[in-house]
């Protein structure tokens, strides 16, 4: 389980139960560039979640769903 602010409850192996996270989704615009700002940093670290990450980029540019701002 994992707590999110805006969802509530949320089964996620590996995240303690009263751990909070944030969630980004595709279909919000301001996400792919946030994913790429902390991949930035996480390079900057030499955090190996970097090349990773930069597979969720691409992965958020390529959905085809609508976007929106963030509610």
């Amino acid at each position: 389980m994992a707590l999110s602010g805006k969802y509530g409850r949320l089964d996620i192996p590996r995240i303690g139960t009263d751990e909070p996270i944030f969630i980004l989704r595709a279909q919000d615009r301001l996400a792919e560039p946030a994913i790429e700002m902390y991949r930035q940093l996480a390079a900057s670290h030499g955090c190996e979640i970097a090349t990773a990450l930069q597979k969720e980029i691409d992965s958020f540019r390529q959905w085809q769903g609508s976007k929106k701002l963030p509610d």
